[in-house]
C-alpha cells in the first residue's frame, strides 16, 4: 500500500550549499535555515561539522547552529565524519547527528580518508555516544546505487553495510545515490531489503540523470520514511566527479503533494525560498517548480 505520508529533510544549508563556488555568511546560511522552517520543513540539515580548509563552504558551522531560530517540533541536523566532528555537533546542541560513508573503499577514501571498516567502527561509536546523549543517530551510506571510481555496486554488499549499521540500532539508514545513476527497480529492492531489517529507511537521490523524482517515489513504495532534497536544486558533491544537485525540494514536495501523499509542507513558502536563494546566488536555479509555478492536481 502506498504511503500516505513522508518526512521531507531540506539538506539544502549543508549538502546545497557546500558545492557552491560561493562561500556563504553563517548568518545568511542561519537565515535559509529559518526560511526553510518557515515553510513548513520538519527536518532541516543545517551545517557539516567538517574541517573548513577541505570544505570552505562549511566553515562557522558552531555559529549557524547558534543563529537559527529553534523551533519545537523540528528536528535540526548536521553531518560529521568522525568523532571530532560529533563532538563539535552535540556541543553546538543540535538534534540529531548524520554520518555518512562510502560503499566502496576508493569513495571513502577519498570523501573521509579512511576504509570502510575503519568507518563501519566510527559510525558505531557516533551511534553509540548520540543515544547515551540523547541525540537522534542517522547512518548515511553514499554511493549506494555507483560509485563514481568503482562503477556499479553490488546490491549485495550495501545490504551487507547496511546490515553491520542496523546492529548499533541508529534511528534512520539512509542509502543514498551520491552520483545520481540509480533507477526505480534498483530503488525499489534495496529498500525493501534494507527495510527488512527492522531500521526506518530513508533515500537521498541526486537528479544527474534526471531519475531521482522517479527514484524517490520508487522509494516511498518499497517503504522508505524520509526524503532528503535541496532547496532550488543546489548541490553535488565536491569529492564525487560529475555529480549534479541533489531533486529540489519544492519539485519533490509538488510531486508528492499531487500524488496525494502529505508533508506538512507549504508549497507556495517553499517556493518563495527558492527564489530568495536565487537573488542571495545570483543565478537561476536547477529546480524547476519555483520558476514554473504551482497547478493543482486533478
Amino acid at each position: 500500500m502506498p504511503a500516505t505520508s513522508v518526512t521531507v529533510c531540506d539538506v539544502g544549508p549543508r549538502d546545497g550549499l557546500q558545492n557552491e563556488p560561493d562561500v556563504l555568511s553563517p548568518e545568511v546560511r542561519a537565515e535559509l535555515v529559518d526560511r526553510l522552517v518557515g515553510a513548513g520543513l520538519p527536518e532541516v540539515e543545517v551545517a557539516s561539522f567538517v574541517d573548513p580548509r577541505r570544505v570552505p563552504q562549511m566553515g562557522g558551522a558552531e555559529d549557524v547552529a547558534a543563529t537559527v531560530e529553534r523551533t519545537p517540533g523540528v528536528v535540526f541536523s548536521g553531518l560529521a565524519l568522525n568523532e571530532r566532528g560529533y563532538e563539535r555537533l552535540a556541543a553546538a546542541g543540535l538534534d540529531e547527528v548524520r554520518f555518512a560513508f562510502g560503499a566502496t573503499e576508493s569513495f571513502n577514501r577519498t570523501n573521509q580518508n579512511a576504509s570502510v571498516e575503519e568507518s563501519l567502527a566510527t559510525a558505531e561509536r557516533i551511534v553509540a555516544r548520540a543515544r547515551k546523549d540523547a541525540i537522534k543517530a542517522t547512518v548515511t551510506v553514499s554511493v549506494a546505487f555507483g560509485c563514481p571510481f568503482e562503477g556499479r555496486v553490488e546490491e549485495d554488499r550495501v545490504l551487507e553495510l547496511a546490515e553491520r549499521v542496523a546492529e548499533g540500532q541508529p534511528e534512520l539508514i539512509l542509502l543514498a545515490d551520491t552520483i545520481g545513476v540509480g533507477v526505480p527497480g534498483q530503488v525499489r529492492r534495496l529498500v525493501s531489503r534494507t527495510a527488512e531489517l527492522g531500521i526506518p529507511v530513508g533515500g537521498h537521490f541526486h537528479n544527474t540523470r534526471n531519475t531521482g523524482y522517479t527514484n524517490a517515489l520508487a522509494a516511498l513504495d518499497a517503504g522508505a520514511t524520509t526524503l532528503d532534497a535541496s532547496v532550488g536544486g543546489l548541490g553535488g558533491c565536491p569529492f564525487a566527479p560529475r555529480a549534479t544537485g541533489n531533486i529540489a525540494t519544492e519539485d519533490l514536495v509538488y510531486l508528492l503533494h499531487g500524488e496525494g501523499v502529505a508533508t506538512g509542507i507549504d508549497l507556495d513558502a517553499l517556493i518563495a525560498v527558492s527564489k530568495w536563494v536565487e537573488g542571495v546566488l545570483g543565478r537561476q536555479l536547477e529546480g524547476q517548480v519555483y520558476r514554473a509555478g504551482t497547478f493543482p492536481p486533478e
